[in-house]
Formats: structure tokens, sequence, C-alpha cells
């Protein structure tokens, strides 16, 4: 799963001893400063993220350590950039946000730094948010969305989101096989936690049905928030915070959460970085639940760290995809299926969309 772009703002910054206890930095790092500080160079998605990370991770950690953070946006899939700096051992950043396909890949071919902290370490975290060398920092989600002013019969599940007698109006599904066929089978009464390993045949006997009725085949995320904006479409499966910036921006529209696929993203380091030590302290620095919930009040994106909800105001958490109540009604999407029958799928998916 993919997906690109957002925001934050809030709090005041980490107090020097609170700031270390809290983000797990101690003495050693203090002491650091009277020396000479370490650059870190910070890759991230992007957009509004690198403003947003900045106020939540960036600032407060340079002024809780001294070190120096430069973000920059990375390429929206990172592991040929990985694999090149280490081959080469030429490191033009130091940490990256990946998704969790992106960790797995790079993780099989050895390509990433322990990050040296585990879920022990912070109980908090949603414990499919750590591994031996990633930490993940948000978490979104596919969902859809429908336009209040023109869907009278509001749909609720996405068996209603397929049937275009009851609840009329223009679709949109995104122009992949990852998402549209858990969508399908979803809407053919497949149990959410039941999906996987997907029902390859059944999901396309059901997207047969849809496919006269879709208006568009998106393929971008701010293709998505362009279209229920504009009203182009009626009701459009997509990432949950794209449809919140419409919604933020005046849009007259509601997201669904029930049936909602959920993903996460997070920081590696890779291996062999000269400047791995400091990285990891920023890793850990980043698990903090005051800098989590800091990002939310801009990004519509869940934060791992569950303790960000007792800082975070109830109709902000009414957003966001880790939120109690949304993420009950939601799962998390199957990595590993989709790593092993990606390609297959996508040749079968691009060839049924020209028949």
């Amino acid at each position: 799963m993919t997906k690109k772009s957002f925001e934050l703002t809030r709090r005041g910054l980490l107090t020097a001893a609170g700031g270390m206890a809290v983000a797990g930095i101690g003495a050693p790092a203090l002491i650091g400063r009277a020396h000479a500080a370490t650059q870190l160079t910070v890759a991230d998605p992007g957009g509004p993220f690198g403003p947003a990370f900045r106020k939540a991770f960036y600032d407060p950690f340079e002024k809780a350590t001294g070190n120096k953070i430069v973000n920059v946006a990375r390429e929206a899939e990172p592991t040929a950039q990985f694999k090149a700096m280490v081959d080469t051992k030429s490191y033009t950043w130091d940490v990256c946000t990946l998704t969790l396909s992106a960790r797995d890949i790079l993780t099989k071919q050895g390509l990433l730094e322990p990050i040296d902290f585990s879920h022990a370490d912070v109980p908090q975290l949603m414990p499919e948010a750590i591994s031996s060398n990633w930490m993940g920092t948000d978490v979104y989600s596919t969902v859809f969305a429908y336009r209040t002013d023109r869907v009278k019969n509001p749909p609720t599940s996405w068996t209603d989101f397929f049937d275009v007698q009851k609840f009329p109006g223009r679709r949109s599904l995104r122009k992949n096989p990852i998402d549209s066929l858990e969508q399908a089978l979803l809407a053919d009464g497949v149990p959410l936690d039941k999906l996987y390993p997907l029902d390859i045949e059944r999901a396309f006997k059901k997207l047969d049905a849809i496919k006269p009725h879709i208006a568009v085949w998106w393929t971008g995320g701010a293709q998505s928030t362009q279209l229920l904006q504009s009203g182009e479409v009626d009701i459009i499966s997509g990432w949950n915070a794209r449809f919140q910036a419409a919604i933020d921006g005046g849009t007259p529209a509601k997201i669904v959460w029930n049936q909602g696929l959920y993903s996460l993203e997070g920081w590696s380091i890779p291996k062999g970085c000269p400047r791995a030590d400091v990285a990891r302290q920023f890793v850990r620095f980043c698990s903090d639940a005051e800098r989590q919930a800091i990002f939310t009040e801009i990004l519509a994106y869940g934060p791992t760290n569950l303790d960000a909800y007792k800082t975070i105001p109830a109709a902000r958490a009414a957003n966001l995809p880790t939120s109690q109540e949304n993420l009950k009604k939601m799962a998390i999407a199957n990595e590993d299926w989709w790593s092993a029958n990606r390609s297959a799928v996508t040749e079968r998916f691009n060839s049924w969309l020209l028949s």
C-alpha cells in the first residue's frame, strides 16, 4: 500500500530533563552537545510532511540534543535508493520513512540497521509498529467517503458502496488491485478477519458487477481529494487523510471507517550508516506520545503510540485511524500476501481494466 502527504501543529518543547527521559535520550547525548554536533539528513514523504514532522520531531530533537536535522523529500518508493546507498557506502540520508512493504523488502536484502530498542521499551506502541529495524510513526487507512449533499441514503459498508440501486451516485475506485480486491470481497460478504488469502476469482467476479458504474479510476491521492472536492464523484474509495483534507477545506462529505484497512509508515536506517548511533536516538525520540500527538493536529494520520490520545482532543481523535472507536472497525492489510502475489495480480487487474 502506498500513500502520500499531509501535516501538523501543537504543544511546548520538551524540557531538557523531561525530553531526554521521555524520548529515551540519556546523559551521553547531552554531553555530546559540548562537542561537535552531528547533522542528520532525514528523508520524509515531502509535501506537508516536512513542516509537520519538523514541528513534531525535528526541531524538538535539535533542542534536546544539539544535533541538527536536515529533511529532504524521498521518492515514493525508496527501496532502490536504499540499496544504492548501502552498496556504494554513499549515504545521502541517514533515516528514511518506509511503508511496511518497503521495510520487508529491505529487511530480506539485509539493508537496514537495527534500531536497538523493542516493544518492551515502549509498550504503549501498537505491537505492529515496531520491529528490530523499523519503528512506525503514523497509521493511514483505506476507507470510503461520500458527499453528504448528494447521497441522501448514507452507505455504511462496502456492500452498500457496491449497491448502485439502493445507493445511487457516481463512483470512483483506485486503479490498482491493492485495496480494490479486498473491497470487492468485503462487498461480497467476506468477513473482515477472513479476507486473506484473497479469493481472486470471487473478487474479480464482484468487480465485474461494479465496473460499468465506476466513473473514474483514480491513480493518486491528490486526484482522489480533488474528485471529492469538485463533486465529480459522489462516493469514492481512498486514504482517510486525503478525504479529511477535503472535509477540513469545507467539502460536505463523510468518511466511513467501517471495514477499513490500515497500514503503517515509519523510520528505518540504511545499513552501515556512519551516523547510525545518532539516527537511532532520533528514531527512539519519535516514539514519544507527546511528539506524536503534535502531528495529529493538522495531519489526519493516527499516532502509533496510543498514549498520544491522552492529549488529543476528542473532536480530532474522531478523525484519526488509531482512535479506539475507529480502529476497532478496521483490520491491518496483509503485506505478506501482497508481496507474494502483487506482480501476477497486478498484471491480471490491468488486463481486466482493458477488457
